[in-house]
């Protein structure tokens, strides 16, 4: 407050001696002095009582703003009282909380220690039980020793000869119920992958029987056929390998024998072109065999090629084709062997689909599993032999050599396609109508099926249905038991795989059955 008088006097004293000297210069010269102080004091005067005015003003502000900054800093200070009450009542109830919680943990602590004394108590209560229980159980024990006659041991050994007894009979129960639900879910899998394989074929399959026989028009014909002291035959033969049989009961009949089908289709045709030329003579039965010859090889390649591009293939080696286009003019019990492997092929890719295994690997070791038939009247040895030789020298897949060697089961499977290719040829040759079969053969097998089923111990009877595709075997209630009965199925099923060769798979049926007849009266 001092300072700012001293200011405002500060600049009344400037204003008063600038207006004196102002005067004293302007008018000094024009009028008297007195009247000059007259004026020189009128002029303080008013320059006073300005200053005081702007003194009060100033004045009146610097209080107002004081008054104004008092209240902004004791409202400030109210607030920040108010909050540290705040806090201090946080603080007292957090206090009473806590408190609380020192409270409750002393008296849960009590509890604690109460119950653990109560458990200690327990303990020792127990202990004295167990005791006791284990005294009478020894003096149990020792009365049943003395009324049994058996020692602890000795009962221990009975009890559990019986409980492994009742084990082995729980055992074999759980067996039979597992194997007959896991064959039923396996058959039902099974036939269904095979009947939509079967389904996707559509490959022509008939009984072939390859034409050898030739009706002669007259007895002309037959003997321009022999020519003169029988050259004309004897040339024919020479050149084809085969011989003309006539015979004894129809003359006019000529049947060509020999074992190579290639050569045998050779002379069927050299034969039929000589009959319709009419002209017999050696140089037009060496033309003619040339011409067949050559006729029957382009068919060959041209069958080979044929089937790798039905079942869209990539192309083999040559010789391959060959081995396959020779199955043309190859049968088996009747069935064209090109035609089964063309049908094998296409079952197994089916089959191979259903089991997302590779569709082209398994066609091809379909079509190729039977080329070596195409060799074996050349060469000796069986044909799954000779046409693994034949594909492993052309270089085809391990997995296909392999399905060609194992068809019959004659080598170790090594892939899953090699047991589709399997399971195919059975599906192919053992339908009906594919094959034509003896009788000698069919009743061999039959017979086969029951001497081994009736070897087994305890089997009273056996009888093979089906023709031959199950086998039922009643056995004797008094010395197979049902437990047992699974297992002897098994070994029988297991002993039939070992020594029989069959298409398809043969079912094995056991029955047992207990009668007890009494008589009244």
């Amino acid at each position: 407050m001092s300072a700012l008088m001293i200011i405002l006097c500060s600049v009344a004293g400037l204003a008063v001696g600038s207006a004196a000297g102002w005067l004293l210069n302007t008018r000094l010269g024009s009028k008297s002095l007195s009247h000059a102080r007259f004026e020189y004091d009128q002029r303080m005067e008013e320059a006073r009582v300005q200053a005081e005015k702007m003194a009060k003003l100033e004045m009146a502000k610097a209080q107002e703003k004081l008054v104004t900054e008092q209240a902004a800093m004791e409202a400030d200070f109210q607030k920040r009282s108010e909050s540290v009450k705040n806090i201090e009542r946080a603080m007292n109830r957090r206090d009473a909380k806590l408190k609380e919680y020192e409270k409750e943990l002393d008296e849960r602590q009590n509890k604690l220690k109460d119950e653990q004394l109560a458990l200690i108590d327990q303990n020792k209560e127990i202990e004295q039980r167990k005791m006791a229980v284990e005294q009478k159980v020894q003096e149990y024990d020792q009365k049943l020793e003395k009324v049994s006659g058996l020692t602890v041991e000795d009962a221990k050994k009975i009890l559990m000869a019986n409980m492994k007894s009742e084990a082995e009979h729980a055992a074999a129960t759980m067996l039979r119920q597992i194997k007959e639900e896991a064959q039923r879910n396996a058959e039902a899998e099974s036939l269904k992958i095979v009947t939509l394989a079967i389904e996707r074929v559509t490959v022509d399959q008939v009984v072939d029987r390859t034409t050898t026989q030739f009706k002669l028009p007259d007895e002309g014909v037959k003997g321009r056929l022999i020519g003169h002291e029988g050259r004309n035959i004897k040339y024919f033969e020479e050149l084809t390998g085969m011989q003309l049989l006539i015979k004894n009961e129809d003359p006019n009949t000529v049947v060509i024998s020999g074992f190579n089908p290639i050569s045998r289709e050779v002379a069927r045709q050299t034969l039929d072109r000589l009959l319709q030329g009419g002209k017999i003579h050696p140089k037009r039965i060496q033309e003619v065999v040339g011409k067949v010859r050559k006729r029957v090889t382009r068919e060959i390649q041209r069958a080979g090629e044929d089937a790798f591009q039905y079942l869209q293939l990539k192309r083999p080696h040559p010789e391959i084709i060959s081995l396959v286009g020779k199955l043309r003019y190859r049968t088996s019990y009747g069935q064209n062997v090109l035609n089964h492997s063309i049908e094998v092929a296409e079952l197994a890719g089916s089959m191979a689909a259903e089991l997302d295994l590779d569709v082209k690997l398994a066609k091809r070791a379909g079509l190729l599993h039977d080329i070596g038939k195409g060799i074996d009247f050349e060469r000796e040895g069986t044909h799954p032999e000779l046409g693994g030789e034949a594909a492993r020298a052309a270089g085809e897949h391990e997995v296909v050599v392999n399905a060609i060697e194992s068809h019959h089961e004659d080598v170790e499977v090594i892939h899953p396609v090699s047991i589709l290719v399997a399971v195919a040829d059975a599906i192919s040759g053992g339908r009906p109508g594919a094959r034509r079969a003896s009788l000698t053969d069919y009743v061999k097998r039959i017979e086969a099926l029951e001497g081994i089923a009736s070897s087994f111990e305890g089997v009273e009877q056996s009888f093979a249905i089906q023709a031959g595709r199950e086998v039922r075997v009643i056995v004797q209630t008094d010395r197979v038991a049902d437990e047992r009965m699974p297992f002897l199925a098994g070994e029988i099923t297991k002993k039939i795989q070992e020594d029989m060769d069959y298409p398809g798979k043969v079912k094995v049926t056991m029955i047992r059955e207990f009668r007890a007849v009494e008589y009244a009266g």
